[in-house]
């Protein structure tokens, strides 16, 4: 099948020469007809996705994996919703970063243009399917998408829907690929597509994300896995805590800024740490896995490893630790953490100025939940994926980040002495 995912290469990339000229009326008229097709074809989608669940439970995924994989009218209302958002906000193509007249009368403009054709390699998640294909169509690109078994006939469906809306818009059809066999052979195939694809964006798990950076021949847009702390301070509002750490760790479980570690000042924890331990525990239903001093507080915590404290769990699970300063605290995140979202909660300026400051992340908190840290919470409509790297983009990103950057040199007969 190899063959199919360079057909579609070649399919994409001409449909790329096309979108990239395309005005942003036309790709809002486009992303519009999509909109209103998700909710025309919305038992169709809905059927292909109960397939997939039915699939899930008798391959006895997890009840994160089938909550990411789940479809309901009220989702797919959300993803419609999403992309008139999307058509709302300014389109980056064209945008204006720098200009320069040089004394010799040259004129020099750098603006953004499209990427070109984006693969997106993903599990689970059918929305990723719809927010992929949205924001690179909004950003004058193509997309290859390949998504995983788990999710086929739910991706079948909603490519199928795109397909319809882009044609009624008479925007290339092409410009939206799904390879549907996914096998590893598909998968290697797109890692060292390069003659086609511009950039590789995986979105998953940690094992998925470190295969595509490890074997990928094709520039990787790095999406990375979530394991988010909250230190409390030991300056933290007691009640502000617990708030906060309800949210971020039980809003839900399945996504990657959920909050899977929380750092205890050890003043915090003298005066607090037996109310705040049971509160976790027995109110909230969290089992834990703590240290030597916690695992004394209250007998139902278990010892945490080296493992636990690295782990994204996707579950009513925390480690937890006691720190004795702030500078232990960053320490302790930025040797386990993922570079992905993280909290401080004190009511101390200074201590949150060094937190804030010294962390390694993506995203940093102060009195505030990670779970935040979201495409459409930062104000970009979908998101094409949360970078924890640093070369090109980082944390959420919307539309910017599906550009890159030519320049335009405008001049009346010069040459280089």
């Amino acid at each position: 099948m190899t063959n199919e995912v360079i057909e579609k290469g070649k399919r994409a990339k001409i449909a790329s020469y096309e979108t990239n000229i395309r005005s942003t009326h036309e790709k809002n008229e486009a992303l519009k007809q999509i909109a209103a097709q998700l909710l025309v074809d919305l038992e169709e989608i809905l059927q292909a996705n109960e397939q997939d669940l039915l699939s899930g439970k008798e391959n006895n995924l997890d009840d994160s994996t089938l909550d990411r994989l789940l479809l309901n009218e009220a989702r797919v209302q959300a993803m419609s919703d999403a992309i008139l958002q999307l058509v709302d906000l300014p389109d980056p193509v064209g945008e204006v970063l720098e200009e320069i007249t040089k004394e010799n009368g040259l004129h020099i403009t750098k603006k953004r243009v499209p990427l070109g054709v984006v693969g997106m390699i993903y599990e689970a998640r059918p929305n990723v399917t719809v927010d992929a294909a949205t924001l690179s169509l909004k950003t004058g690109n193509a997309v290859i998408l390949r998504g995983s078994s788990s999710a086929k006939h739910s991706n079948i469906a909603l490519v199928a829907s795109i397909h319809r809306a882009l044609k009624s818009a008479n925007y290339p059809v092409d410009a939206v690929q799904l390879i549907e066999d996914t096998s590893r052979e598909t998968a290697k195939t797109l890692f060292t597509l390069n003659e086609y694809l511009d950039v590789l964006i995986p979105r998953g798990g940690k094992n998925l994300i470190d295969l595509v950076v490890r074997e990928s021949t094709v520039p990787v847009l790095e999406t990375g896995a979530g394991n988010c702390h909250v230190y409390l301070d030991n300056f933290a509002n007691v009640e502000m805590a617990k708030t906060i750490v309800k949210n971020s760790k039980t809003q839900r479980l399945s996504v990657c800024n959920t909050t899977e570690s929380l750092l205890l000042h050890e003043d915090f924890f003298h005066l607090h740490g037996k109310e705040f331990l049971h509160y976790l525990h027995d109110e909230l239903g969290i089992e834990l896995y703590g240290d030597a001093k916690v695992c004394r507080e209250l007998p139902a915590v278990l010892p945490a490893t080296e493992e636990h404290y690295a782990q994204e769990f996707l579950a009513l699970t925390l480690s937890v630790k006691v720190v004795e300063s702030v500078y232990e605290a960053v320490n302790h995140i930025n040797k386990y953490g993922t570079n992905h979202s993280e909290a401080i909660i004190t009511d101390d300026k200074q201590n949150a100025e060094v937190f804030l400051n010294s962390v390694d992340a993506a995203a940093v908190y102060h009195n505030a939940s990670t779970r935040f840290t979201d495409g459409f919470e930062f104000g970009y409509g979908a998101e094409i994926g949360i970078s924890t790297q640093k070369l090109h983009a980082r944390g959420p990103m919307g539309l910017p980040a599906l550009t890159s950057t030519k320049f335009y040199i405008t001049g009346n007969g010069q040459i280089r002495n």
